[in-house]
């Protein structure tokens, strides 16, 4: 059995081979007689020798795993299960050269093994079982897919593991051995199928039983937290690959209970009891604590303070796991999972200043309100007793040692089983919970309750501490929404507190105790992961509805940790600062804090930045600007930038100083003169968002951050170039927001169009171009491209011609690119400059832009159609705006045969989904209106004129999403605009009147309504409605609709009912005023039956124009009266020819409802 040796064979391998054949020598031969005592001797010496050496040091190379395989099958061959030592050896065997040598047992020699195991279990004594479960567990450690025929004896009802590890099993090593077992079962193997729901509910309910259990007085302390470290083990790999669902209520309570009451297990100073489980609450629910213990620790603890972190970085990795072989291997993943394979990149100490020992500024966190000082007593207490104070001798001091380090394994399972339950129980379920694991301000008299802060505050291990906020961290992610009803802007009076004002409370009390921990961290992992935790907290919360000052004590905090030693410190500083930045700007404190002179708020510690930094003009010298800034409308006046504007431009452009750091070697693409690079990319994101909300900061340094992008692109790492082309664009953006119509910035307080051509200027003539034809990056390829797009129309136009020409042609050759993701780009950007006025009369480029265009729209990504089809309805408006002002000069110019292309890829198109279809729609209305009468003459377009038509009549009518069948229902009131269409006497019109007249009645969605409405008013002419039959169908159809006009299921559509009813009553006066004789019995027949409520919406219409008018919304104030008035005069003069033929008095009616009008406009104004 054993394999074939290579031709170099390792000594391990060697020694394998011998023990084998020594092995396959005590095999009984036939014809060969042997004293059965003598073969047991020689199989004790044998496998002693195996265990002591597989005990030993590790050997350079391990032996081949089929020889250990063979080697363990051949052993179980060689003892019967009535000798029961030999079989507590052999298991032992199995347990250590599995867990030594990391052999993934094979399928066959598995089934044999696994067969042996239970046989043994079944039938050997109880003193043999823990030493056959360790082999059990070793066996089916990540193997579980193919132990599915032995669960049934394993997991059944009466199966081995759930009775060893029932709670009523004495032997506590025994039922920790089995739950091992059950753990290692539960590990998923990637591809391969998990354990029945069955099964896992078994362990589940056995795992849980498990952790809700007491320690009894006759269980070893350390064995009883290596019990709890395997079922926590179980639940996590049952959340993490059975893809658990936590659904029932309480089950989600009882495990949260448990983690709750794991979390704190043996954390000094603190003892608390813990209901079997939790239930979802708004109010906070209170744990009760042992105050015993509590004082007991108080006098030792208050020596301690100085010396806590030292003690724990010491004894950090003494006994650090509780078994060897498998179970590291458990630990292992936790630690992957929670984080701790972070980058340590130590580049050593950017200066020797008091700055970079944070913790010299514990004075700037103490604004703990008056009335609380019972708390840093209570926090004090909860500090872990040094043995050097202790009464223990050396051997006791040395097991409390390792006891503790067992307990800090214990609380790091809890929560990373804790981290995990969060990706299984919905957001909405789990706030639920808040209360319970998120601090809030403790009553007047009462303490603070237990909370993730509470560990992340005073456990003495640093990754515990760490693992606690990774765990808050994660709570907080995707909070927005449940903490978005947090307010205590006004002083509530009331008997109750709300909810709102309770929500409120806890995200001060996390500022407060977040802001205590990051001055009292001393390992820079945990401390990286507060200040991330702080970045979740501030992209979350509701600033605009707390009262101000919780961002300014976060702002000030955070600056000495920019210059930290660790780099992942310094990055995740610099992210919560990007945080700071883009939460809801923006924001009036933000503002003010952004306006701060750099050395304000730090005079504890010195300057918060390097001091290359400190000279205001310095990183404005290694940048030659092209031109002046202009004033800053902010009022940060340019001696004294922008402390942050300035900090991350010297972190991105100017040379470190200590040029050799230690951990250069260890990372060459480091090793430059710059900063590291993980932190020059997220000072350039942090710039990016400080453009992209306080651009009025940040445009006095316009031409400057300009600079900043052009150096950036021009570096050879593709992810610098990439973020200074999304620099590039946020300014571009900026700009084009200022210059935005309804913009509310002065035109005198913008960035004037010259220093913007003078900024693209530079771009084109620096690294922009080379970046949009390096093709090896598309990422970078699409950015550029986006940036490009981001060019002020006017800035554009005044471009010499020669870099407009450059524009156009690096776009229209992108159009072509293999990738969409820039293909798409490049549609896009083509999309805008397609309006760029200076562009859009240019015959040849909206040909070649057209042509584009098209090609995109038939691409097999949705991505690049979608792209295309929004520019293609651009350009389409563009022809509309080109034919209104260029006249009959620019439809004659343009290609008939590109347009016929143009309406059947957009007919095509409306077929496509929903985002292509949207603005394919749109696109078809504006190529309908734009044809002349020598187009529709055209056999050619026939055909293609009447698919167009049926395409937008049954997008109209289809159950497509609102945004499309609004964009149909505009499309159609194009169509109605061209005179040219044989609108009223071809057959699609009565399709087209029915489908809107269907929609303006029943559509859902009110801005549907409102545009099949609008698009109903459009027909100028009296035919264009057709029949009178077909007439009096719209008339009737719009008068249901204003009957319906606040008939809605969804209580949003409300806020759209009083557009809508003038939207009808604008198209009901419209058809007045066109109407026929024939159509008058109709309407007046519709008058009498409902004229009170036509008549009370007529009123209400023409109050709302006069009050639109009072408050400028209007230039002509008698608009609405006068299209009213034009329908009495046109209504009077049919009625007048029917004069005895009929008694028909619309004309009255309308009459006595301007009448009415006219009076109460009176009164108001009395």
């Amino acid at each position: 059995m054993a394999a074939v040796a290579g031709p170099e064979e390792p000594e391990p391998g060697g020694s394998f081979r011998r023990y084998l054949a020594r092995l396959g020598a005590l095999r009984p031969q036939p014809g060969v007689e042997r004293p059965d005592g003598g073969r047991r001797t020689e199989l004790h010496l044998l496998f002693d020798q195996l265990i002591s050496e597989s005990c030993g040091p590790a050997p350079a190379a391990g032996p081949n795993p089929q020889d250990v395989c063979a080697l363990l099958v051949q052993a179980c061959q060689l003892v019967h299960l009535d000798q029961e030592h030999l079989v507590s050896k052999v298991c032992q065997l199995i347990h250590h050269l599995l867990n030594r040598f990391q052999v993934m047992v094979d399928e066959q020699n598995l089934n044999f093994l696994l067969s042996y195991c239970i046989s043994a279990l079944k039938q050997c004594s109880s003193w043999t079982h823990v030493e056959i479960l360790q082999a059990l567990a070793a066996l089916v450690y990540n193997n579980g897919p193919k132990c599915q025929k032995y669960l049934p004896d394993l997991l059944g009802k009466t199966g081995l593991l759930v009775q060893f590890s029932d709670s009523a099993q004495p032997d506590v090593e025994l039922r920790r051995a089995a739950v091992r077992s059950m753990a290692n079962l539960c590990l998923s193997v990637p591809g391969q199928p998990y354990l029945d729901e069955s099964y896992r509910s078994v362990c589940f309910q056995t795992f849980l039983s498990v952790l809700q259990s007491s320690k009894t007085s006759d269980v070893d302390d350390i064995t009883f937290c290596m019990l709890l470290q395997n079922a926590l083990k179980g639940i996590q790999s049952l959340l993490n690959g059975g893809k658990m669902k936590l659904m029932q209520t309480d089950q989600i309570g009882s495990l949260l209970a448990v983690l709750k009451k794991c979390m704190f297990h043996g954390l000094p100073g603190l003892s608390i009891e813990m209901p079997a489980a939790l239930y979802p609450a708004p109010l906070p629910q209170y744990d009760k604590r042992s105050p015993v213990k509590q004082e007991q620790s108080e006098p030792a603890a208050f020596k301690q303070t100085g010396n806590r972190r030292k003690k724990s970085k010491g004894k950090q990795k003494k006994g650090e796991f509780g078994e060897e072989g498998r179970e590291d291997l458990g630990d292992a993943g936790n630690e992957s999972v929670l984080g701790a394979n972070m980058l340590k990149l130590h580049l050593g100490d950017v200066q020797s200043s008091p700055c970079l020992d944070p913790r010299t500024r514990a004075s700037d966190v103490a604004y703990v309100p008056v009335g609380k000082d019972h708390l840093s007593s209570h926090y004090t207490s909860w500090k872990r007793i040094s043995s050097s104070e202790s009464e223990y001798s050396d051997a006791e001091g040395g097991i409390q040692s390792k006891m503790r380090s067992y307990q800090a394994n214990v609380r790091q399972g809890a929560l990373a089983c804790f981290l995990s339950a969060i990706k299984s129980i919905e957001k909405r379920v789990l706030y639920g919970y808040w209360s319970a694991f998120v601090p809030d301000a403790p009553g007047i008299g009462s303490p603070q309750s237990v909370s993730l802060m509470t560990i992340a505050l005073k456990d003495p291990s640093p990754k515990t501490r760490a693992c606690a906020l990774q765990v808050l961290s994660a709570i907080l992610e995707g909070s927005k929404q449940f903490l978005s009803v947090a307010e205590d802007a006004n002083d509530h009076k009331r008997a109750f507190t709300p909810f709102s004002v309770t929500i409120a409370s806890s995200i001060r009390e996390l500022h407060r105790c977040l802001l205590l921990a990051l001055v009292a961290e001393s390992s820079s992992q945990t401390l990286t992961q507060i200040v991330k935790c702080l970045a979740n907290l501030v992209s979350n919360a509701p600033y605009s509805r707390l009262k101000p000052g919780l961002l300014t004590r976060v702002w000030n905090q955070i600056k000495p940790y920019i210059c930290h030693k660790d780099v992942n410190v310094r990055v995740s500083s610099l992210t919560l600062l990007g945080a700071i930045v883009s939460v809801q700007a923006p924001l009036p404190e933000v503002q003010l804090l952004l306006q701060q002179p750099s050395s304000s708020g730090l005079n504890n510690s010195g300057s918060a930045t390097p001091h290359r930094f400190n000279s205001s003009e310095q990183w404005r010298k290694a940048l030659p600007s092209e031109g002046e800034p202009p004033d800053n409308p902010a009022g940060c006046a340019s001696s004294e930038p922008c402390w942050l504007l300035r900090l991350c431009v010297s972190i991105i452009v100017l040379p470190r100083e200590d040029s050799c750091s230690d951990s250069d070697a260890n990372f060459p693409s480091f090793s430059s003169v710059y900063e590291p690079c993980p932190l020059r990319l997220e000072s350039l994101q942090v710039l990016a968002l400080l453009v992209k909300g306080y651009f009025s900061m940040a445009q006095s340094y316009f031409l400057e951050l300009g600079e900043v992008a052009c150096r950036c692109m021009e570096e050879m790492d593709p992810s610098i170039q990439l973020h200074g082309a999304k620099l590039l664009e946020e300014l571009g953006t900026g700009v084009l927001q200022q210059y935005k119509p309804d913009s509310a910035v002065a035109p005198d307080q913008r960035v004037p169009v010259s220093v913007v051509v003078t900024f693209w200027t530079m771009m084109l003539n620096g690294p922009l171009p080379g970046t949009l034809q390096n093709s090896p990056h598309a990422t970078l390829q699409t950015s550029a491209c986006d940036a490009l797009s981001s060019i002020l129309p006017e800035a554009f136009c005044s471009l010499q011609n020669d870099q407009q020409i450059l524009c156009v042609t690096l776009l229209l050759g992108l159009n072509h690119s293999e990738n969409p993701l820039v293909k798409a780009a490049a549609a896009r950007a083509l999309g805008v400059y397609i309006l760029f006025s200076c562009l859009r009369q240019d015959v040849m480029f909206v040909a070649d832009t057209a042509n584009a265009i098209l090609n995109s729209l038939h691409d097999k990504s949705p991505n690049v159609r979608a792209k295309a089809a929004w520019s293609l309805g651009n350009l389409t408006d563009t022809l509309i705006i080109n034919m209104e002002t260029m006249g009959q000069s620019f439809q004659e110019e343009f290609s008939d045969l590109l347009l016929l292309k143009m309406l059947r890829s957009a007919t095509e198109a409306s077929k496509d989904r929903d985002k292509v279809k949207s603005n394919a729609v749109r696109a078809l209305g504006n190529v309908l209106h734009f044809l002349q009468p020598y187009h529709i003459a055209n056999p050619r377009f026939r055909e293609a004129i009447e698919e167009s038509l049926q395409a937008l009549i049954s997008t109209v009518q289809s159950e497509a999403t609102m945004k499309v069948r609004w964009n149909a229902c505009y499309a159609l009131g194009n169509v109605f605009k061209n005179p040219a269409l044989p609108l009223g006497e071809a057959p699609w019109t009565t399709q087209a009147y029915s489908a809107l007249s269907s929609v303006v009645k029943s559509c859902k969605n009110f801005k549907v309504r409102i545009k099949s409405a609008m698009a109903l008013s459009i027909p100028s002419k009296r035919e264009c409605y057709g029949s009178t039959e077909q007439f009096c169908q719209i008339w009737s159809a719009l008068v249901v609709a204003l009957q319906k006009s606040e008939d809605t299921e969804d209580f949003l559509e409300f806020k759209y009912s009083a557009s809508l009813r003038t939207q009808i009553c604008q198209a009901l006066l419209h058809l007045l005023s066109l109407a026929k004789s024939t159509d008058l019995p109709v309407i007046w027949e519709t008058i009498t039956e409902d004229g009170d409520t036509i008549k009370s919406y007529v009123l209400q219409y023409l109050k709302s124009g006069v009050e639109e008018s009072e408050a400028g919304m209007h230039t002509d104030l008698c608009e609405r009266e006068r299209v009213l008035k034009g329908a009495i005069e046109h209504l009077s003069g049919i009625e007048k020819e029917l004069e005895g033929k009929a008694r028909v008095r619309v004309s009255v009616f309308l009459e006595d409802v301007l009448t009415n009008h006219a009076n109460a406009t009176e009164l108001t104004e009395a």
